[in-house]
């Protein structure tokens, strides 16, 4: 058991961006729950966040002393009061109970977990912490956390902090295939799942042919030689540890054949641009895969406002929509475009009456906020937080 100190570039990562929103979320769920899990990939930011916190004890679970201090966990918190920091809990899934008992029988403690799984990775906590725990779902950096002559260096380089601070590119590049190696080598297995890291690699790698599009397991199978279990089975654990986001369709009577699998979008662009092996701008600009991207960086920061809330909406070889939001205010529809002048389309207006949207915005990289009709606005990625008001 021991207080982790922040290391030189947790020292300057705090220092140049504050990530004051996620504290005062975390800090809000902590008054009203004994127990907040903050989840996300691993290197996200969970940890320092956390240090924030004023904690009585805190624990690492990757470090062997602190996993052997808590053999006994009854006996160690069982007179002792304040908040408990808890970090890598996937290591230790059987704590779970353990915490419900704790919070039970001593109403003065409140536990502080941090997470780089899917609650159903980590043997159904959600189960076992029904009514007492909250969770808070983190990613890496985003546009309103960054300058914005910065955006683009996030979306090349992603939203992971090692990734955007580093000093060059290339030390960018080093640490993305750090990270993959570590994920492969060390993370996965720690979940406790027996799959070769060269078999799993490859896999990844073959997902970034199918980024952005809608999920054809028995296809994905052919060209890995597996079945469609097996792909399910690969696709969930990328999803279930935030490498993937699987984006599902949201469908309505209309008439029409609409798509109901689910799409598949990787979560950090600069991960895909890492096996893309795209490491500059100038590479990004020329890539095929530049619509893509754009449209994956576009469902990342999304996902950082609207959660679970986020469709896509396709017809058959017609149409499609590629982010429904149900709203408050009514369903708003957004189209990711990486064009200066994005035009709208007869398609779009068709989409906009048969999906009732309340609103549709083309999201794109300029800087201007464009009203092209009452319903109808061209965004800018940094100012996504408009679709908000």
């Amino acid at each position: 058991m021991k207080i982790l100190e922040c290391s030189e570039w947790k020292s300057e990562y705090v220092s140049m961006i504050k990530r004051t929103i996620h504290f005062l979320k975390i800090e809000k769920l902590l008054k009203t729950n004994p127990i907040v899990a903050i989840l996300g990939p691993r290197q996200c930011g969970k940890t320092t966040i956390s240090l924030e916190f004023k904690e009585t004890m805190r624990f690492d679970l990757e470090n062997p002393e602190d996993l052997l201090a808590l053999e006994n966990p009854v006996q160690l918190f069982k007179n002792v009061s304040g908040l408990i920091v808890i970090d890598e809990i996937q290591r230790r899934p059987e704590l779970f109970s353990v915490l419900r008992y704790l919070v039970d029988h001593h109403k003065k403690l409140k536990f502080l977990i941090l997470g780089s799984a899917s609650p159903e990775l980590i043997k159904q906590s959600s189960e076992s912490l029904a009514g007492r725990i909250a969770y808070y779902s983190m990613r890496g950096f985003s546009v309103d956390e960054v300058k914005k002559n910065e955006i683009d260096k996030l979306w090349l380089r992603g939203g992971f902090p090692r990734s955007f601070i580093a000093k060059s590119s290339d030390q960018s590049v080093q640490w993305r295939s750090d990270y993959i190696k570590t994920y492969l080598e060390k993370d996965i297995p720690q979940l406790g799942i027996k799959l070769p890291s060269q078999t799993l690699y490859r896999f990844w790698n073959i997902l970034t042919h199918y980024n952005g599009q809608i999920l054809n397991y028995s296809e994905i199978g052919s060209h890995f030689g597996m079945s469609d279990k097996t792909i399910k089975h690969y696709i969930d654990i990328l999803h279930g540890t935030f490498m993937v986001d699987v984006l599902q369709p949201w469908y309505t009577n209309i008439g029409k054949r609409q798509i109901k699998s689910p799409k598949i979008y990787f979560q950090d662009t600069g991960i895909f641009h890492q096996f893309l092996k795209v490491k500059s701008k100038k590479d990004l600009y020329s890539h095929v895969k530049l619509g893509v991207s754009w449209e994956a960086f576009v469902l990342s920061e999304l996902r950082k406002s609207f959660k679970d809330q986020i469709y896509f909406w396709n017809v058959q070889g017609n149409l499609e929509l590629d982010f429904y939001i149900e709203t408050s205010k009514g369903p708003i529809g957004i189209e990711a475009k990486f064009n200066d002048a994005p035009k709208i389309s007869s398609s779009m207006r068709t989409i906009q009456k048969d999906l009732k949207l309340k609103h549709l915005y083309i999201v794109y990289p300029g800087e201007k906020i464009i009203p092209i009709e009452k319903t109808i606005t061209i965004l800018p990625i940094a100012e996504l937080n408009f679709i908000l008001m």
